[in-house]
């Protein structure tokens, strides 16, 4: 139980601080507790906690984009161009979003920090996006816990 809550805890921080990667201590994590039930329980605590990191990410840039900062950035002609694609590109479509950030959460391009803030920016859903990332971030982590628990055991 504690290896469990340490997981989550420190794929929270890992979450928040994009230098911090959690495939570090994966490694570590996966070699003290082999077995594949060990590699799934780990991997579901690593998908939640990084999930509750990045939906404070979210959160930050979605009540920020409306912010003096987040105004003149999107007064650039570039950024306001790029931010318009992307609002083009998932209005009327939920799946393209779900998608996106899919994809980010399971296979890390393109980073899930920079998805997670645009979703925010872009409010897309959080009844879409919280399943999303912790379904892609469970499935990515236990990945890596049975390849360490492969690996060595």
């Amino acid at each position: 139980m504690i290896l469990w809550l340490t997981t989550f805890g420190i794929s929270i921080v890992s979450a928040l601080v994009p230098f911090l990667p959690i495939e570090f201590y994966i490694l570590g994590a996966g070699a003290s507790e082999p077995g594949v039930p060990a590699a799934v329980a780990l991997g579901i605590a690593a998908g939640a906690g990084a999930t509750v990191g990045k939906i404070i990410w979210y959160e930050v840039a979605r009540r920020g984009a409306g912010s003096r900062w987040a105004q003149r950035r999107l007064s650039q002609p570039k950024i306001k161009a790029g931010y318009d694609r992307w609002v083009d590109r998932l209005q009327g479509r939920p799946w393209f979003g779900i998608g996106v950030v899919f994809v980010a959460a399971s296979a890390g391009i393109p980073p899930l920090l920079v998805v997670a803030a645009v979703a925010g920016v872009l409010r897309m859903p959080l009844w879409a996006f919280v399943p999303t990332v912790l379904v892609g971030r469970t499935i990515r982590f236990t990945a890596l816990f049975l390849g360490v628990d492969v690996a060595l055991h």
